[in-house]
């Protein structure tokens, strides 16, 4: 099939500045959790997702510059449905270039949204997207090299719900009333209330972590539920912490899908740990109508000197101690549900492959230039063209194909991580995990992911059945954003 091309070159009609300064006020901490707006995007025109600055009142009298998708911060939840085209006009009125990567999505190079794609304001960019994926929760955000973890940050990301007609499933599914979706994001605020990003060089060596949590961009935000089944879908939309989800009353939940959609069963928890760009979908049981909150404990991302080092990457949330939890957001119990199921089901309509055996085998090293940090602290950990971070010896770069995978075929990527821990994300595919921290793992357990955190060596079954050209190759890179920023990513076509 011949590419289009999807970016015009004709400017695009600009807003006027009171629409590209647009505000709106996040209350308190405590206040109703915001439920994003629903975008179905289908085939035909009208779809158009405009990205935008703005300003934002995360704390009351205190206006933060944002972006976002169609509003001041953040993007509406996007609702695609397999086997249906799905069309949308990506329009570019913020300062600087962007992208809307299509984080998840099984889609050819060319309509993934990777660097490559960036375009510039006032321009937009049409992707066409064909629609071939399960039912998932996935998400989209900006993906331009060396600013994407700033642009993240400032609000340009969204949800994604793929709805598969021909496996419907038998779990909660009506959007805002017992099917929530749950962007969790760190922030930090000045003394002024003002959201800042302002990394130094620990930050970007061990990733930027705030100090206040945000859902669906408001402060630790209250969500009122029915008294019955209720599913939330989990995304950590951090740039580089990692949660260990439960509820502060020890209360067992149930995991029904990860990455890349359902799971063949559900799976009976009391935590869950999410690394950055890892999606979950749980149902939690409030017949009981007990008020409870989401906490998380920090997890430690190993420490660039080792565990408890001098870059460990936990940070100090809440009481201050690694060991206490701190607050996502709090749940309250309304009336009885009227809709959903009553219980859980044995079973779910998953979309497991089997992939077979794999007919090669890769080997990836996630970096850090280490050289000498005596003397200039830091001074030799620049790679090429600045970048402190690289995948097998060499940092990114954004000219060159590092590698060449045939379309079709199963293949073994062995992945390993020096001085910490990474999440581990490649484009255009789900994939099996077959090893994490050299132990076997299940991957009826696990599901179809995109996102791996390598602690230690990490093995996935791979597989590529979309194309990509070496003018729009696929990524793969760590999902801590910084770290993707300064180089850890490398590139590689399919064909």
């Amino acid at each position: 099939m011949k590419r289009r091309r999807f970016l015009t070159l004709t400017a695009a009609t600009l807003a006027t500045p009171a629409l590209l300064t647009r505000r709106a006020v996040a209350a308190e901490p405590g206040a109703p959790l915001p439920i994003p707006q629903v975008m179905e995007v289908g085939p035909g025109a009208g779809n158009t997702l405009t990205a935008m600055k703005g300003t934002r009142e995360f704390m009351s009298g205190a206006a933060s510059d944002t972006l976002g998708y169609e509003q001041d911060y953040l993007g509406p939840l996007l609702r695609f449905q397999r086997g249906r085209t799905a069309n949308i006009d990506v329009v570019n009125r913020t300062d600087d270039p962007i992208t809307a990567h299509w984080h998840g999505m099984h889609v050819p190079g060319h309509l993934d949204g990777g660097p490559q794609l960036a375009f510039d304001p006032g321009r937009t960019w049409s992707p066409e997207l064909p629609v071939d994926h399960p039912a998932a929760t996935l998400w989209y955000h900006s993906h331009v090299h060396g600013r994407t973890a700033d642009q993240v940050y400032r609000g340009l990301a969204g949800m994604i719900i793929i709805d598969d007609p021909d496996a419907v499933d038998p779990l909660p599914r009506d959007y805002g009333t017992n099917d929530f979706p749950l962007i969790v994001q760190d922030r930090n605020f000045d003394r002024s209330g003002r959201m800042s990003y302002d990394p130094g060089m620990m930050d970007r060596m061990q990733g930027f972590r705030g100090t206040e949590m945000l859902v669906n961009g408001a402060i630790r935000p209250t969500l009122t539920v029915p008294a019955g089944l209720v599913r939330l879908r989990l995304l950590n939309a951090s740039n580089a912490r990692m949660y260990d989800f439960s509820f502060n009353d020890g209360r067992q939940f149930h995991q029904v899908a990860s990455d890349g959609g359902l799971l063949p069963a559900p799976i009976a928890m009391n935590g869950l740990r999410l690394a950055p760009a890892e999606r979950a979908e749980i149902v939690v049981n409030f017949t009981d109508r007990s008020a409870v909150r989401l906490v998380s404990r920090n997890v430690s991302s190993g420490g660039m000197m080792g565990g408890g080092g001098m870059m460990n990457g936990g940070g100090m949330m809440g009481s201050g101690s690694d060991d206490a939890p701190f607050e996502i957001m709090s749940f309250d119990v309304g009336d009885a549900a009227e809709t959903g199921p009553a219980t859980l089901p044995a079973s779910l309509p998953s979309d497991l492959p089997d992939l077979g055996a794999p007919v090669r085998t890769r080997d990836f090293t996630l970096n850090v230039h280490t050289g000498s940090m005596m003397g200039g602290m830091f001074n030799n950990l620049i790679g090429r063209d600045g970048q402190i971070m690289g995948i097998n010896g060499e940092s990114y770069d954004m000219g060159s194909i590092d590698l060449a995978v045939p379309m079709g075929e199963t293949e073994l990527w062995r992945i390993n991580a020096d001085m910490m821990v990474h999440p581990f994300h490649v484009h255009g595919t789900s994939f099996q995990v077959v090893t994490m921290g050299g132990r076997a793992v299940d991957p009826a357990r696990i599901g179809m992911k995109d996102v791996v955190l390598v602690d230690g060596p990490t093995e996935i079954l791979v597989r590529f059945d979309k194309r990509a050209e070496k003018e729009t190759p696929f990524m793969y890179h760590c999902h801590i954003l910084e770290h993707e920023d300064a180089g850890m990513m490398g590139q590689f076509t399919v064909g």
